[in-house]
């Protein structure tokens, strides 16, 4: 497996397995700390394509002031090791400079739906998401970028931006991967604390709750709402950012939950913020 660092090697192995190997390529933006649920879209990416890239790389644009940027978990050795188990070919892991060179001045900002959603409790962090993985798609040109439900607004952004710079990248959405007990998997998980381990799962069960809901003829966006909030509010630590029905494809609230409708959860469990989702029907 190849570690590259910078943009010009990324879109040199690109070519080269395109035009001589013949291989279509995949790309698996990450933010490194890869965990199983990595490992799942690095997989889904090597099953359909004959040349795989991991990204690695913290991305400094999509933190806010007093977000955890400078403490962001690192593993760069094991996700490398991980990366290669899994099926990639190479390990694209810039420095700050080469992905933002000085004076650099360009961002790409998806109107109206960067500000739904994650958007709305952290402001610019959707632009800093799409700027990054335009930057990655012109790098390494891939014919199909792999992302994970988790992360299911920043798909949306990702989808939509896609179709409006016109890339040749197809946006492959993976299955969220949970740990046994529910809880989904994130990098952040390492900052929980044994207790505050526990009170997270109230989420997934927040998210299965409403799957049920469903499942017995609840369409009503408001009473799966008002029923999530109760499964959060079972500890003083678990504070509620968002709990949203919303169609994926704008991030814009719904009053009928249909086929396709996003349902989506953020909390703070202490002093760490979890996502989870479902996408209903």
């Amino acid at each position: 497996m190849e570690i590259l660092r910078t943009v010009v090697e990324l879109r040199r192995w690109s070519r080269k397995e395109r035009n001589d190997g013949g291989k279509t390529i995949g790309l698996v933006p990450t933010m490194g700390a890869l965990h199983a649920g990595h490992a799942s879209l690095i997989c889904a990416a090597a099953a359909s394509c004959g040349a795989v890239a991991v990204s690695i790389f913290v991305n400094p644009t999509q933190f806010g002031p007093n977000e955890d940027f400078a403490r962001y978990p690192c593993s760069f050795d094991a996700d490398c090791a991980l990366a290669e188990a899994e099926g990639a070919h190479a390990v694209f892991a810039p420095g700050v400079d080469e992905l933002y060179p000085t004076g650099a001045a360009t961002f790409v900002d998806v109107e109206g739906l960067s500000n739904r959603l994650d958007g709305a409790s952290r402001p610019g962090h959707f632009r800093g998401v799409a700027t990054v993985v335009a930057k990655l798609l012109i790098a390494a040109e891939p014919d199909r970028a792999f992302f994970g439900q988790k992360d299911a607004a920043q798909v949306s952004v990702l989808r939509r931006m896609a179709v409006d710079l016109r890339f040749g990248t197809e946006i492959v959405v993976c299955p969220i991967v949970r740990e046994a007990d529910g809880l989904a998997l994130s990098s952040r998980n390492v900052y929980l604390s044994p207790d505050e381990r526990m009170k997270a799962l109230a989420l997934s069960r927040a998210i299965r709750c409403v799957e049920a809901l469903t499942a017995g003829g609840e369409r009503r966006a408001g009473a799966l709402i008002e029923a999530a909030r109760q499964m959060l509010a079972v500890a003083a630590e678990i504070r509620v950012d968002y709990v949203e029905a919303v169609d994926w494809g704008t991030l814009e609230p719904v009053e009928t939950a249909g086929p396709g409708t996003l349902f989506a959860v953020a909390a703070w469990v202490g002093g760490t913020r979890l996502i989870d989702n479902t996408i209903l029907g």
